[in-house]
């Protein structure tokens, strides 16, 4: 056993668990505690890349891996949350975007602007206008289909 080890397994498996540890500092992930970067497919994408009976085939991504595919099919994978997806500029830009619009909502002639505006809405019956004029387009765009 421990001859197949040294022999077989270690030769392919430390080098792929080397990289893994670089892609792993690239992806910051000892700095944070949630990253995008799972670990066990980086290492199975890597592994089967670098399988010496795949020598002469191109490079393949993880989600094209047969096996994987026929995994993925019986059990599939939440959505990841949006939070990861995002890099830290475009977070920084949404949260801030959030708050700049929350301190102007604060001010108190924007407040009576938003006041005017609802009571306008309700005195006009402005939704009310809004579905009959859809309505109506509807209907024209029904007539010009049927010419």
């Amino acid at each position: 056993p421990r001859e197949y080890l040294e022999y077989y397994i270690f030769p392919v498996l430390l080098p792929g668990l080397a990289e893994l540890l670089h892609q792993a500092k690239k992806e910051k992930c000892f700095e944070r505690k949630r990253t995008k970067f799972i670990a066990c497919d980086f290492l199975t994408e890597w592994l089967y890349n670098h399988n010496p009976k795949r020598k002469d085939e191109s490079f393949t991504e993880f989600f094209s891996i047969p096996f994987v595919n026929d995994w993925l099919k019986d059990h599939p994978r939440q959505p990841m949350p949006l939070s990861l997806h995002l890099s830290e500029e475009e977070a920084s830009i949404i949260i801030q975007s959030f708050w700049r619009g929350y301190r102007v909502r604060c001010d108190t002639e924007v407040q009576e602007l938003r006041q005017w505006q609802k009571q306008l809405r309700e005195e006009e019956n402005i939704s009310q206008r809004v579905e009959e004029f859809w309505t109506k387009q509807e209907a024209k765009g029904k007539w010009i289909k049927l010419l």
